[in-house]
């Protein structure tokens, strides 16, 4: 009858029936103290439990965190560094590429001597420059020093062509006026028929049609030094 009474009173307390069965049972119903007791004792474990596992799945999810931390930003460097590496590939096959066009310019610049001096029996650039004119008497000023020349290193020329359109390069003051040349058979747009005529130069102002001999002649001694407005005419093939 006591067990009787200490169960109804556990029931009668808010406890399930089966946990206060259990509770006197394992107590060997020493009355409701002691399965109150047990009863506590059982939820602080259980509530002990649940905070340990949290506090495991915390630390769980922070060293994935981390982990994936150091994982993105391992993926951030080796991205960059594949950047980094495409950029220095690029930049060394532009270089290769501007070798290899300042190559064929040359080459050009080269074969086309050889066939003018086998079509005019003889090296172009050999045929002896008018003698430069004996310079005068010079005043002499006390008073004033005579102005330095300024030595310019590149010239800038504008090109005229004779649809109308213009090219504008820079090249270097020592370079022959057969680089400009050149540079205009190659950046002038294609005629009907595929063909392409030989061209002529002609100096704006004062009008100057240059030679075959102009033509190895350095664009500083042509007086085109440091900008100057060439015009392109169709040269009659001979």
């Amino acid at each position: 009858m006591a067990e009787l009474t200490a169960l109804e009173s556990l029931i009668e307390m808010g406890f399930p029936r089966g946990r206060a069965e259990k509770a006197l049972a394992l107590t060997g119903n020493q009355g409701i103290e002691a399965a109150m007791d047990w009863m506590l004792e059982l939820v602080a474990q259980k509530q002990r439990e649940r905070e340990e596992r949290e506090e495991r799945e915390a630390l769980e999810r922070e060293r994935q965190r981390r982990r994936q931390g150091q994982e993105l930003s391992a993926a951030r460097q080796r991205l960059q560094e594949d950047e980094m590496r495409r950029a220095a590939e690029e930049r060394r096959r532009e270089k290769a590429e501007e070798l290899a066009a300042r190559q064929r310019v040359r080459e050009k610049i080269e074969r086309d001597k050889a066939e003018r001096a086998k079509k005019y029996g003889g090296s172009v650039g050999s045929q002896p420059s008018p003698p430069a004119p004996e310079p005068g008497p010079v005043p002499s000023s006390p008073s004033q020093e005579p102005p330095t020349k300024r030595e310019y290193d590149q010239c800038r020329i504008q090109v005229r062509l004779p649809d109308g359109t213009s090219l504008t390069q820079t090249f270097r003051a020592r370079e022959q006026l057969a680089a400009v040349r050149l540079y205009v058979e190659l950046h002038r747009g294609e005629e009907p028929g595929g063909d392409q005529d030989p061209v002529q130069l002609l100096s704006g102002f004062p009008r100057r049609a240059f030679s075959e001999a102009d033509m190895e002649r350095p664009l500083q001694e042509l007086g085109l030094v440091p900008s100057a407005v060439l015009i392109v005419a169709k040269k009659c093939p001979s």
